[in-house]
């Protein structure tokens, strides 16, 4: 149905299976070798959260568990799939229609919201304070949105731009969910010693009502920093793929297609930062 940079998508009908692989993206570059169980954790982590906040926020999660997916594959395959394919990596899915927007909130200042404070003192058109520095809380967290880009960088847009795209009602509901979670998850976070400095949340409209969809608070789709060494003034060493882009870096790619093969070294360095999060925010190793 779908093949993103990281997940598989399978329409079975009346649902969707999205299947986590273990590629991995950089500077929007599908690299040759992958994370070795990277898509256990971010298809796991998306879960916990949708169940965590699913009074709060509605989704559109269904099941991961794995005899439920084979069962449901093979209704409408008329075959079992294999499941060392699927197992701990698949969520069966409702359906829902996907707005054209990425809802993006920021609680402290890094990525293009720091590039555009430098530049006009603001982010998607809201003002913020002078004075503020690369990794800067900010006085309260932000909803900044985006343009879905199919290839390349999504682009930040204002609250007037997306409101030319999504219905205003729609929209303002998608705004108080966005901030909702966002809050609820940081000070679950904090409880962990972890700071969210921001993540980008995707929505859907099913039967009338807005649900959450694609992933949540995973480290591909947020930036986790680890509280006790948050520093503002400069980057944050982070729980994510940034030991992928500084070797790359390192090597010299100049981002043109192919990218380089990893080193198992950063392979493996990097597979331990997605685990580290996932033990630190769940309190258990991913299946």
């Amino acid at each position: 149905f779908i093949r993103g940079k990281v997940r598989d998508v399978y329409d079975l009908g009346e649902h969707l299976l999205i299947v986590t692989t273990d590629r991995i993206s950089a500077y929007d570059s599908i690299l040759p070798n992958g994370i070795p169980g990277k898509g256990r954790v971010l298809n796991q982590l998306s879960a916990f959260w949708f169940e965590r906040f699913r009074d709060l926020c509605p989704n559109h999660c269904v099941t991961i568990a794995d005899d439920e997916i084979v069962a449901a594959v093979k209704q409408v395959a008329g075959v079992e799939p294999p499941l060392e394919q699927l197992a701990g990596r698949s969520m069966l899915t409702r359906k829902a229609q996907a707005l054209p927007v990425e809802c993006v909130v920021r609680g402290y200042l890094d990525g293009s919201g720091w590039k555009e404070y430098r530049q006009a003192q603001q982010v998607c058109g809201i003002p913020l304070p002078g004075g503020l520095q690369q990794g800067s809380r900010l006085p309260e967290p932000i909803f900044t949105p985006a343009t879905k880009a199919h290839e390349g960088h999504d682009i930040n847009i204002t609250h007037a731009q997306m409101a030319e795209m999504v219905d205003p009602a729609v929209m303002q509901r998608v705004m108080e969910l966005s901030l909702a979670v966002f809050t609820a998850a940081s000070e679950f976070a904090a409880e962990r010693g972890l700071l969210i400095a921001d993540t980008k949340f995707e929505f859907g409209v099913l039967d009338g009502e807005v649900v959450m969809i694609d992933e949540c608070l995973t480290p591909d789709s947020s930036r986790f920093w680890d509280a006790a060494r948050w520093q503002p003034g400069g980057p944050q060493p982070s729980f994510d793929k940034q030991f992928v882009r500084d070797y790359l870096d390192s090597v010299g790619w100049d981002h043109t297609p192919p990218p380089p093969e990893l080193p198992e070294d950063v392979v493996a360095r990097t597979a331990d930062k997605y685990r580290e999060l996932f033990v630190r925010i769940t309190g258990c190793e991913p299946a």
